[in-house]
């Protein structure tokens, strides 16, 4: 379970690597493309393919061995199991916030956020 204050310190401490996931996210995304388009690409070939997919799973697991909730890859989603005003929430992190402002009753989903 996290308190608020602990899911921003945790974005906070973690932002370095969520940052690096989103970097190697857009260098796979555009090698898939340029392999699929024609055999070549500047930024290699499948050994890199692999190569990525092996750094961004590595960043998934450390995410995930916070008991942080990967709910997003593209965006990226994360959600800290916590509770407010008694109630089971997840505070709520969503790539391009800057901090975690939001957060939604467990039963609701990402349909149910509201501002922290």
């Amino acid at each position: 379970m996290f308190t608020l204050a602990q899911a921003r310190h945790m974005i906070a401490t973690l932002r370095p690597r969520i940052d690096e996931l989103i970097t190697l996210r857009a260098d796979l995304a555009e090698l898939r493309t340029d392999l699929a388009d024609r055999a070549a690409s500047p930024l290699g070939g499948l050994p890199e393919v692999k190569g990525l997919e092996a750094r961004i799973f590595g960043i998934l697991e450390e995410l995930t061995g916070h008991e942080i909730q990967v709910k997003g890859f593209a965006p990226v989603l994360l959600d800290f199991p916590g509770e407010r005003d008694g109630q089971p929430v997840l505070w709520c992190w969503l790539e391009g916030d800057d901090d975690v402002g939001w957060y939604h009753r467990v039963e609701c989903g990402f349909a149910g956020r509201r501002r922290v």
